[in-house]
């Protein structure tokens, strides 16, 4: 599709501005311009008569892109410091004068380039918008099609992670309420507190002998991981507390033999990874203290 040549204008005054967030959120240069040019070619085939703000609408294509190329980045497993020092050290496009690029590298500054690519793809994405562009939660939540409570919990964790101060660690009290809370939510059903327990970034691994299947499993997102957890109400009922290894923690244990652990790690005081161990020879190493 071709757009008229007043939306194509439309585009091209937000091209800058669009360019900035996508630097912000990538802290690449050259990927700050992929992310441009997809949202282009996303607009370009696009019908844009129904879009009511063209500013609100590039900044949602944006952002979505910059998410997709964080989560890609991060699969990957990549160091993108060595790419932020490239672009720093004069990696610019021929077609960009000097001094744009040196504008950019002076509107973030290296050093709030290398604190944001320690938060995960969701929290830099949250930050950026909220603290840097001055987005409402709502918005952001519509971009990142997610709840508004949990966008302001990423941007919240983000911003303790840019200041230093990291969450505060969780005393064990308080752990050993939040696993009886998760197993009392699981066996009754209670899908919404399972919600208020967990991270929304949570990830749940077990292992093949959990499943049966040949593989382990991975679900990421509260969302998944609840379900799963309604999912496995029966098994809960037969589930209680216990202290592994020290920590709380929940274990099956019929007929005294244990056959199931599931440990929690906590960022603050939500529940950020749950781990389900079942593989017999795992299950020997591992010390078990019932209440």
């Amino acid at each position: 599709m071709i757009q008229d040549f007043p939306a194509i204008d439309g585009f091209e005054a937000e091209r800058p501005r669009l360019r900035a967030l996508a630097y912000r959120m990538l802290g690449s240069s050259a990927e700050a311009d992929d992310a441009v040019q997809e949202t282009w070619l996303r607009f370009d085939r696009t019908d844009l008569s129904e879009v009511e703000n063209l500013a609100a609408w590039l900044t949602t294509v944006v952002s979505r892109v910059c998410l997709n190329l964080l989560r890609a980045r991060q699969s990957r497993r990549e160091e993108p410091l060595e790419a932020f020092t490239s672009d720093w050290l004069g990696a610019a496009d021929e077609d960009r004068l000097p001094q744009e690029e040196a504008e950019l590298a002076d509107s973030v500054g290296l050093a709030m380039l290398v604190v944001l690519d320690r938060l995960s793809p969701a929290e830099r994405i949250a930050f950026v918008l909220h603290d840097m562009f001055d987005a409402a939660f709502p918005d952001i939540a519509h971009m990142m099609e997610r709840d508004p409570a949990a966008v302001r919990k990423l941007a919240s964790r983000a911003r303790a992670k840019v200041r230093g101060t990291g969450p505060r660690p969780v005393d064990p009290a308080r752990r050993r309420h939040a696993v009886e809370a998760y197993l009392a939510a699981t066996r009754t059903g209670d899908f919404e507190a399972l919600l208020t327990l967990l991270d929304p970034e949570v990830e749940l691994r077990a292992d093949a002998a959990v499943t049966g299947a040949a593989k382990p499993l991975t679900l990421q997102g509260a969302l998944a991981v609840a379900r799963s957890a309604l999912a496995a109400a029966p098994r809960a009922r037969s589930t209680v507390p216990a202290l592994v290894d020290g920590d709380p923690a929940l274990v099956m244990a019929p007929l005294g033999r244990l056959s199931l652990v599931i440990r929690f790690t906590f960022t603050g005081t939500a529940i950020s990874a749950i781990d389900i161990t079942a593989d017999p020879d795992r299950l020997q190493g591992i010390t078990i203290t019932l209440d």
